[in-house]
């Protein structure tokens, strides 16, 4: 198991004045930094991976698919063909930065609900986008970890179930799936037990407590949550993703109105310390 921490606690693009916070998080313990990928450069891309070469950090990435007009499942050809060129985008962007796996909802557009669950034809359209996009990604090593989000930021994909039968349904290799806990306590029946459903797909998990706050400050099981994982033969990396009110848009998206912890650095201070002691205690 690696231990990791996404950037979006901060930002969401790391420019040089988070220099010290990405020192921060390696002084700590940590062994990867996911760094968010919405705005830039594939050249931008491939310095940041220079600085974090220097610092002893291995990447991985988070995206997602937005604003409007290149949303995957649209019956809309140009949209579509827009979420394949955006999605490109994020692959060459990753690509640069030394990354090989994309995380997050890249299936459909964040915010955007059509008011019913997803149809077949929304199905069909992923299918063919994602069959595309992998191709894509796959000429460069990368692979996408898809994530199911919860209702209230996502209808297309919400529980292991789904995802994992999406996923059945796109079969190519290098679109595979995550386990995030925030969106697992939402929505499934048992969020620990949802890890069996995901098991042959998941290359990535996220861990976080239920309130968005630091691991092991809520009601998330940790314990029987590690446990799980570990009998899922899952020895990934495990990145905390935590979510404060720096960033006024994304804070909007996830309903985070309030702060869950008393400082940022508490979060990845106090959150490797609960990752690797839960992770032994598993064992």
């Amino acid at each position: 198991m690696k231990t990791g921490f996404n950037l979006l606690l901060w930002t969401g693009h790391v420019t040089a004045e988070h220099t010290a916070i990405l020192r921060g998080i390696k002084k700590a313990g940590y062994d990867t930094v996911e760094i968010p990928i919405f705005e830039g450069t594939p050249d931008y891309f491939a310095r940041l991976g220079g600085e974090l070469d220097k610092i002893g950090l291995e990447r991985s990435i988070v995206s997602v698919i937005g604003p409007s007009g290149k949303n995957p499942l649209s019956s809309d050809k140009a949209a579509r063909q827009a979420a394949v060129d955006y999605t490109k985008w994020v692959i060459d962007c990753t690509k640069a930065l030394g990354a090989k796996t994309i995380a997050g909802p890249m299936h459909s557009e964040l915010g955007y609900f059509s008011g019913d669950g997803p149809t077949a034809a929304e199905i069909k359209r992923g299918i063919s986008y994602h069959r595309k996009v992998g191709d894509y990604a796959a000429r460069h090593d990368i692979r996408f970890a898809l994530e199911a989000l919860n209702r209230f930021e996502c209808y297309f994909l919400n529980t292991m179930q789904q995802l994992a039968d999406y996923l059945d349904e796109v079969d190519h290799p290098a679109i595979k799936g995550m386990y995030d806990t925030f969106h697992a306590n939402i929505e499934e029946k048992d969020p620990v037990a949802a890890i069996k459903a995901i098991r042959k797909h998941m290359v990535h998990v996220h861990i976080s407590e239920n309130d968005r706050g630091t691991p092991g400050k809520g009601h998330v099981p940790w314990d029987a949550t590690y446990k799980a994982l570990r009998a899922a033969k899952y020895d990934g990396w495990i990145t905390i993703e935590a979510f404060g009110r720096s960033l006024p848009a994304l804070a909007a998206a996830t309903r985070v109105w309030r702060d869950f912890f008393p400082s940022q650095d508490s979060v990845y201070l106090e959150g490797i310390k609960q990752m690797k002691a839960g992770w032994a205690r598993a064992k």
